[in-house]
């Protein structure tokens, strides 16, 4: 068997966000927000279409939108390129979310929680071995929880998981392993297969299930991802190069700042400071400048 790719936007939504769906979406969130625990009952998808073919292929991510049974709104996003400022992007949508959801002349009693689960294919948090982050309103000194804290950030980082099959445990580790190994397995692991919610999808993602159309506009998506992702890193890697080379010595540092100023559409402020030897700061300062 050939399974498609989960990470591509068509593949994601047709296994997690389409009318076929819910059970599956269900046993995934259960997993992955509630620690494997039989939390989430019920839950309705929003605007449960697949994504229209895209000329450009411009979009590097993808939501499935759920609301929950007690009226909770969940937002799913798969994110396969660490692109500029992405961390803002994810709070924003969640905030928006929460705020949109009064019609005028609502009362604010009318607000729902809102989470948003992100599952990256690359790290984001890079001083945490945690494969799941989760983050909520605190205070700052006693830990105490915000009395109305209903803005939920999950993220799961594909690259930190690196179990083998037989060292699966938790339906989170399974989950989490079908969405990283998916697309390179001939066949369905015997330990994930007893799961009715993770053979369906499995079944879903069966190539052969797919019309030929279907399969060529998955690898065109597919390989569009390899692409922007080949590109960011011979960014890094040239700009490592030439940094290396030229130094961050002052009498070099124009080169370095050069560097960065071409890094500043691929990659954030601490990688490209990481990769360029400047400073947070300096390259903070120089993206400003670029903006004014």
């Amino acid at each position: 068997m050939i399974f498609i790719n989960p990470k591509t936007d068509y593949a994601f939504k047709k296994i997690f966000g389409s009318s076929e769906s819910k059970e599956i979406l269900i046993s995934f969130l259960n997993a992955l927000i509630y620690e494997g625990n039989p939390t989430i009952q019920d839950l309705e998808i929003i605007n449960p279409n697949l994504p229209p073919k895209l000329e450009g292929l411009k979009d590097s991510y993808l939501d499935v939108k759920a609301k929950l049974s007690d009226g909770t709104l969940v937002i799913i996003e798969m994110q396969v390129i660490n692109v500029q400022s992405f961390g803002k992007r994810v709070l924003y949508n969640a905030a928006k979310t929460y705020a949109f959801q009064l019609e005028a002349a609502q009362g604010y009693r009318m607000l729902k929680p809102v989470i948003a689960l992100t599952i990256t294919d690359f790290e984001m948090f890079r001083n945490s071995p945690e494969f799941i982050s989760r983050f909520v309103f605190k205070e700052v000194k006693t830990n105490l929880t915000y009395p109305e804290n209903e803005l939920d950030l999950v993220f799961v980082e594909l690259p930190k998981f690196t179990k083998r099959q037989e060292e699966l445990e938790t339906l989170a580790d399974k989950w989490i392993y079908f969405m990283k190994n998916a697309r390179s397995l001939t066949s369905v692991p015997e330990t994930m297969d007893s799961i009715p919610e993770i053979h369906e999808a499995f079944n879903i993602a069966n190539q052969a299930s797919l019309s030929r159309e279907e399969v060529e506009d998955l690898d065109r998506r597919e390989q569009f991802i390899y692409d922007q992702q080949g590109a960011i890193i011979k960014a890094v890697q040239d700009g490592i190069e030439q940094g290396i080379e030229q130094g961050i010595e002052q009498g070099m540092r124009e080169k370095a700042i050069a560097i960065a100023r071409q890094l500043f559409s691929r990659l954030d402020d601490e990688t490209i400071s990481q990769t360029t030897g400047l400073s947070l700061e300096d390259v903070r300062n120089l993206r400003e400048a670029k903006l004014s």
